[in-house]
């Protein structure tokens, strides 16, 4: 089965570092070409059919062609950069889900809808392979020589990715821990290991953990800052949170992963409120 487009497409996008080598290393066991995502008609870089080059084509002015090229430019990137995005998912997940030793069902189920939501039914029982392939590797390294192998990942992912890219990446790993509706210790302590690794504060984690609830003890954790905090303090805290988490910040990975920063975006405006609320503000 040849390699559908946007694992083919991730592959040539990171070519290098830790997430390149796991991919290749991934993808060629379980697929005959690893690039016929890369290399097909939508993404070659051809421009026009031979026919239509011998129609004069070719005589198009310089401008004309250089706009062309930085617009197809501009749309591998934004592509290579999502399918990225969902690669580096997966790779978390996999760490995130065995933390605590076994994989759940509704954890599991969580990916497939990202997967299905960000790329369409064809890529799930690819991305569900590519997890099970991953827990397969967890087993051959050992724990240890896995975590330090995410621990890589991460570091890459760090320099690769903006700071808000960074932030909903986690947000999805903290909806994967979540799943099943019981987040254990060593599933909190591996989200906030990723979270370090990948040059975000651990009180993000915690952050995240108490979006949906609805107390106000909830709201300050979504915050990060203490009941005690004066109202300057507060206020501070929630500008930083917004300049950070606008929907607008992650739109270049596409209009689903948007739409989960939005969705993220309104709890912590709902946070926000009821402290404003109880203080008066």
């Amino acid at each position: 089965m040849a390699a559908g487009k946007w694992i083919g497409g991730f592959i040539g996008w990171m070519a290098g570092g830790p997430l390149g080598a796991l991919a290749g290393y991934l993808v060629g066991t379980m697929f005959d070409s690893m690039l016929d995502g890369v290399n097909n008609p939508d993404n070659s870089g051809t421009w026009g059919s031979g026919s239509e080059r011998d129609t004069g084509n070719w005589q198009q002015s310089y401008q004309d062609y250089s706009q062309a090229y930085q617009k197809a430019f501009r749309q591998r990137q934004a592509q290579g950069q999502r399918n990225s995005f969902l690669f580096s998912l997966l790779v978390l997940s996999s760490y995130i889900i065995k933390a605590d030793g076994k994989a759940m069902h509704s954890e599991m189920e969580l990916v497939r809808q990202m997967l299905r939501q960000n790329f369409g039914d064809s890529a799930v029982s690819q991305g569900n392979e590519i997890l099970n392939k991953l827990f397969d590797e967890q087993k051959r390294e050992g724990w240890q020589q896995f975590k330090s192998t995410v621990r890589q990942c991460c570091g890459q992912i760090n320099q690769q990715m903006d700071y808000s890219q960074r932030l909903q990446l986690l947000n999805y790993l903290v909806l994967v821990a979540k799943a099943d509706g019981n987040v254990p210790q060593s599933e909190v302590t591996a989200l906030r290991e990723c979270a370090q690794w990948m040059g975000l504060a651990p009180k993000e984690v915690d952050s995240m953990l108490h979006l949906s609830g609805g107390t106000l003890e909830d709201a300050y954790k979504v915050l990060g800052v203490s009941p005690n905090a004066s109202d300057d303090e507060v206020k501070k805290a929630y500008r930083k949170l917004a300049l950070e988490h606008h929907p607008d910040k992650v739109a270049s990975l596409g209009e689903d992963v948007r739409k989960a920063a939005e969705k993220k975006f309104q709890e912590i405006n709902a946070a926000k409120d009821r402290i404003w609320k109880a203080r008066g503000l």
